[in-house]
């Protein structure tokens, strides 16, 4: 099994979706002999964000494209390759003013790839990134789910992935977690407890 393991916390080792994700990973490590583990700390490496340089450096001949434009296609490229290599996808989103972090949006917008990872036709759009599985950590100091300021978080990712093709993914979730100590227990607690359920399921599986 090819696992991805993305984090997006700019917090470093105080965040909370970091500390899940790690969890998450170890467990399927755990139960899942022989794992093949790739990390990207999208805080660190995907600073940049999709613009008009970006469509120029794709649209330069690979040997007229200057070192910025190679960086840049260089990366872009990478990440794809890891994703669509990937049998799991175990992705720390934490809730950025009721949404997932800039740099998290910059990665979707580069395995969001028509031809790639999507397509077009008569019939309407057709994900092509089918067979994998995801695994959400969701983390917000308030609680989001099933009211409006959710939306754009945990049904953003949904939407996203399923629009690629992705049809299982699970949501490991630690909310509430600035409501004082009881609140943050009680969201780790929840959070463990789908990891665990999580690995089981795995290990049938």
């Amino acid at each position: 099994m090819k696992l991805l393991h993305i984090d997006s916390s700019i917090l470093g080792d105080a965040s909370a979706s970091r500390q899940l994700t790690r969890e998450v990973v170890a467990n399927l490590q755990s139960s899942e002999p022989g794992v093949e583990l790739v990390y990207r700390d999208l805080s660190k490496d995907l600073t940049a964000h999709i613009s008009g340089s970006t469509f120029a450096a794709k649209g330069t001949p690979a040997d007229q494209r200057n070192l910025a434009q190679q960086q840049e296609v260089a990366l872009g490229e990478a990440i794809l390759a890891e994703f669509m290599a990937a049998d799991v996808i175990v992705l720390g989103a934490p809730m950025y003013n009721f949404t997932v972090p800039t740099q998290l949006k910059a990665w979707i917008d580069l395995i969001c790839v028509a031809g790639v990872t999507f397509r077009y036709s008569e019939n309407g759009p057709e994900g092509l990134a089918k067979g994998k599985r995801v695994v959400i950590v969701s983390t917000s100091g308030g609680k989001h789910v099933g009211t409006p300021s959710g939306i754009a978080h945990e049904d953003y990712l949904k939407l996203v992935f399923g629009f690629v093709g992705i049809t299982d993914i699970e949501v490991v979730r630690a909310d509430g977690l600035n409501y004082g100590p009881d609140a943050k227990e009680a969201g780790f607690a929840a959070a463990r407890a789908s990891i665990s359920a999580l690995t089981s399921a795995v290990a049938v599986a």
